[in-house]
């Protein structure tokens, strides 16, 4: 059980870290700065922009909005805002596969929006961490009509259905297997070991008797 629950924990966290998210925010300014990576951040940072060396110290675009607080894992609003600041980085080709290669227009794109009082919906994915200096990464941007636009996660439900539908699958194809292949090779060896354990068996009681004969003797 406690394997099992830090199975689930685990896979939960990474899903919750990797899967898109979706904020209505409205943005307030943006920042250039320079990072130093160290052990523990360094594995929340994709890697260096397109194109340029991938280093411990590089410069970090960040975004900085205002957005509504939620609550049940952001499906519930309030009305009351709260500061969140996201890294803007590119995600290349490899992981995560976002396939991220505008890093650089989207910046300019909220250097103009800064001050006004657009809100936007804004796709990203990871965690903000203040203490660790770890910001979710600004996937994409778009305009919306206010603060309370609802926006349907589509491809996190999709992800699901089919994860379920892959999990029950792989599940009813290995009972199968385990019944066709596994089960009969455990029967025939569990009926082998039947059989050697009652050939050892009355060779053991033959030995006993022999011996008694000569006992008797």
């Amino acid at each position: 059980m406690i394997f099992r629950v830090s199975v689930f924990l685990i896979v939960g966290l990474f899903l919750h870290y990797m899967l898109p998210q979706h904020d209505i925010v409205r943005v307030t300014s943006t920042e250039i700065i320079r990072i130093d990576f160290g052990g523990l951040n360094r594995l929340f940072y994709a890697q260096a922009d397109s194109g340029n060396f991938d280093n411990l110290t590089r410069d970090l675009r960040l975004i900085y909005t205002e957005k509504r607080k939620t609550f049940l894992l952001g499906f519930v609003q309030r009305d009351v805002e709260e500061v969140m600041v996201y890294r803007n980085e590119d995600t290349g080709w490899i992981w995560p596969p976002y396939f991220k290669f505008d890093s650089s227009n989207l910046q300019a794109e909220m250097a103009g929006a800064e001050g006004d009082d657009q809100w936007y919906s804004i796709t990203h994915y990871g965690w903000r961490i203040a203490w660790a200096s770890i910001y979710p990464n600004a996937v994409a941007i778009r305009p919306v009509d206010g603060p309370d636009v609802r926006i349907i996660p589509w491809f996190n439900i999709f992800f699901f259905v089919f994860l379920i539908v892959a999990i029950v699958t792989v599940r009813a194809m290995w009972n199968q297997f385990r019944e066709r292949k596994v089960d009969p090779l455990l029967d025939s060896a569990g009926d082998r070991l039947d059989e050697v354990q009652a050939g050892v068996a009355e060779r053991r009681s033959g030995l006993l008797r022999w011996l008694n004969t000569w006992r008797k003797k």
